[in-house]
């Protein structure tokens, strides 16, 4: 699990972290199963197939046991086998795919621990396949310090259910004065299109405005220097944040979202949309956007606001749309294609999910050199 090397077919290794990831992502939707109203996300409740859910489950259970199986019988990563197996046989245990789920409420606290592993299902599948196809370096899954980004991935997640309550109650508290029912009649009878644009634009002017400040304002960079941190980019490293941070550009980001009215399906396709481009943008891949990339936030735009070379420090501020930059002067010119390097100057955040988030309140702000990249 700690090697720097790259992973090579025929050991083992790639079989056994395939069964081990499948076997422990179908134990603990076992464990959701058991208790799906502190442990599932009542947004995605209402949009399950249980069927399609207890087939996927049943596949996963099989797909891990023979590869966990195999590599046991074999004599490779038997250990790897063996864990594989053990969630396996523990997950039948209590009931697998065919645990009966009960009435329940739906007004208690609750984790998101299925968003986690729908999400996390789904967007490895997809972007580790996407870097392999199209990488721009050639860099390891299971690269250094991937092992933190996953823990922020699996707390983010966790937490989704308090952030979106705190956001809520944070804007209807104190944004409501603003609601004005014409310009939401406005909003509302746009077309699809326009509407998402206006949607896309309003939260992405607002986004760069609250990322420009976190580099700016030395008190809020204390809490962005955690993203910053990492060094190796791909589609986890994104998930790597503070959780103040995190509460705070989704509050703000709500904001015009909540004072403009606009409609569910709008709103739905938005949060796909920003979804995607937040894990794209840090992703590992080389992709070519022609002219589009002045208008559209790219994986390349995105990763010179990570670089810790000169040219890219406090730059490239913007999730959706890259000509807000150029219009404000915070965009990259005139450089090479991508960035040498990624980190913080001087490389003064501390390893480690736990350190990270006590990062803001330990650091003394000055034995470092403390400029944004």
């Amino acid at each position: 699990m700690h090697s720097k090397e790259p992973i090579k077919p025929g050991g083992g290794l790639i079989s056994g972290l395939i069964a081990n990831f499948l076997a422990i992502l179908t134990f603990l939707g076992v464990i959701s199963f058991h208790f799906p109203e502190y442990l599932t996300t009542p947004d995605l409740r209402a949009v399950y197939d249980i069927d399609i859910i207890r087939k996927m489950m049943f596949g996963a259970l099989v797909i891990a046991g023979s590869l966990g199986m195999l590599n046991f019988l074999r004599g490779k990563s038997r250990r790897l086998g063996l864990m594989a197996c053990f969630f396996v046989i523990l997950s039948i245990a209590l009931g697998g795919h065919r645990v009966e789920v009960i009435d329940f409420s739906d007004n208690t606290p609750y984790l998101g621990l299925d968003w986690f592993i729908l999400d996390l299902l789904g967007s490895s599948v997809v972007f580790i396949l996407l870097e392999k196809l199209v990488p721009f370096r050639n860099q390891s899954v299971l690269r250094k310090d991937w092992q933190t980004d996953l823990n922020h991935f699996l707390l983010n997640h966790l937490i989704v259910g308090f952030v979106l309550l705190a956001s809520n109650m944070f804007v209807h508290t104190y944004f409501s004065w603003a609601i004005n029912t014409d310009i939401q009649n406005i909003v509302k009878d746009m077309p699809f299109i326009l509407e998402l644009f206006i949607i896309l634009l309003a939260a992405d002017m607002m986004q760069y405005w609250s990322h420009r400040a976190y580099h700016e304002i030395p008190v809020l960079w204390r809490l962005h220097a955690v993203h910053h941190s990492i060094k190796h980019m791909d589609w986890l490293a994104g998930s790597r944040q503070h959780i103040i941070e995190i509460f705070i550009t989704r509050s703000l980001v709500l904001v015009p979202v909540f004072v403009m009215g606009f409609s569910k399906e709008v709103i739905d396709v938005y949060v796909i949309i920003v979804g995607f481009q937040a894990v794209f943008n840090h992703a590992n891949v080389q992709i070519s956007f022609g002219p589009l990339k002045y208008i559209f936030v790219t994986p390349q735009f995105h990763h010179w606001h990570h670089s810790s070379d000169e040219a890219g420090l406090d730059k490239n501020y913007a999730l959706h749309f890259s000509f807000l930059d150029y219009l404000f002067g915070t965009a990259v010119k005139g450089e090479q294609e991508w960035p040498d390097g990624y980190g913080v100057v001087s490389d003064y955040v501390p390893k480690g999910i736990i350190k990270q988030q006590a990062f803001p309140f330990t650091w003394d702000g000055t034995s470092k050199n403390n400029k944004a990249n």
